[in-house]
């Protein structure tokens, strides 16, 4: 009951910030924004189209997961270059960059890029989803790929860089907004980096030891619990979302940077990252149901540590009664 109203009064603070950014509104888009956003549009419209007819084809659905950590470089290049290159913009566009070589060599080292496109490892949780009652109906799981997987994603990669759009004719230099979304920014990124590599590590330890015949309950702790608890996974559930979210939050103050904001912080672009951390609360939620189903251990894991605030630290060694049965 506390994590379900945990998660409603967070959905309820998100919403409440979004509609203070879609009424307060800011500054509107130039003839130069409106122009390189047609172009952005363009770029998603084809990468939607893709990911649809080629999922459909293939039953690989996680064609739009290659796709997520390329495509905001692409979009923020092309900001930068159409806005002249300037500080601002190429700071952004950086941040973008170091983002999406990370994401996709994390991506990729699971085995999801193939030098055939359309092949790869898919996300293990599109199965459990396309399994659920609701999607029995073939044309269920169709209609859920275009409009979710093809149509809303894809527009949300688009939308989490459109404060460096709103941006590209500002005539404020670089300032002290732009200098603290900058650290801020790189600080969640490193969290995120961090996170992931501790992740990857765990993960293949365990399976090079099961790998050797034995079963999961005789691997030394904490491979014997089934899921990471170590380095920064030890203070809290999901530190690589929390740095992923913060990254895209922090990066939308260069639009506060920019002069672009009304009632000082808030600008429409700001729906982006807010429709990101829905998207993770979902995410989240998903992701520990399936590691509840899988490891008896989680769920003392979940009443233990937060998910986002390493208030508590985890130790497997201690923590007796959620040893696994």
């Amino acid at each position: 009951m506390r994590r379900i109203i945990g998660t409603a009064v967070s959905a309820l603070i998100v919403l409440a910030l979004l509609a203070a950014a879609l009424t307060a509104g800011g500054r509107a888009l130039t003839e130069l924004e409106k122009e390189t956003l047609l172009i952005l549009l363009a770029v998603c419209g084809c990468s939607a189209a893709f990911c649809f007819f080629v999922g459909e084809a293939t039953r690989n659905f996680s064609q739009m997961d290659k796709l997520w950590s390329l495509l905001p470089i692409v979009y923020t290049w092309i900001v930068a270059a159409r806005g002249g290159m300037k500080l601002r913009l190429v700071v952004y566009a950086l941040i973008v960059t170091a983002w999406g070589i990370r994401l996709t060599v994390n991506f990729a080292r699971k085995g999801a890029y193939r030098l055939k496109f359309w092949e790869g490892e898919e996300d293990y949780r599109w199965s459990v989803v396309r399994g659920s009652r609701f999607f029995r109906r073939r044309f269920a799981w169709v209609l859920f790929d275009l409009f979710f997987i093809s149509v809303y994603q894809n527009l949300l990669v688009l939308a989490i860089i459109l404060p460096a759009l709103a941006s590209m004719e500002s005539a404020v230099p670089f300032g002290a907004w732009d200098a603290a979304a900058t650290v801020a920014a790189l600080l969640f990124l490193v969290l995120e980096t961090a996170a992931d590599e501790v992740q990857w590590r765990f993960h293949r330890t365990k399976k090079r030891l099961l790998a050797e015949g034995k079963t999961l309950t005789e691997l030394p702790r904490p491979y014997d619990l089934g899921f990471n608890t170590r380095g920064p996974w030890g203070y809290m559930r999901h530190p690589n979302y929390l740095g992923e979210q913060g990254m895209w939050f922090s990066l939308y103050f260069f639009a506060v940077g920019a002069g672009v904001t009304s009632l000082s912080v808030f600008h429409w672009t700001m729906a982006g990252p807010l429709l990101l951390i829905l998207l993770f609360m979902g995410s989240s939620a998903l992701g520990e149901r399936i590691s509840s189903g899988k490891y008896p251990a989680y769920a003392g894991y979940i009443d233990r540590v937060y998910k986002y605030l390493p208030l508590r630290k985890f130790d497997p060694g201690r923590d007796e009664e959620i040893k696994p049965v």
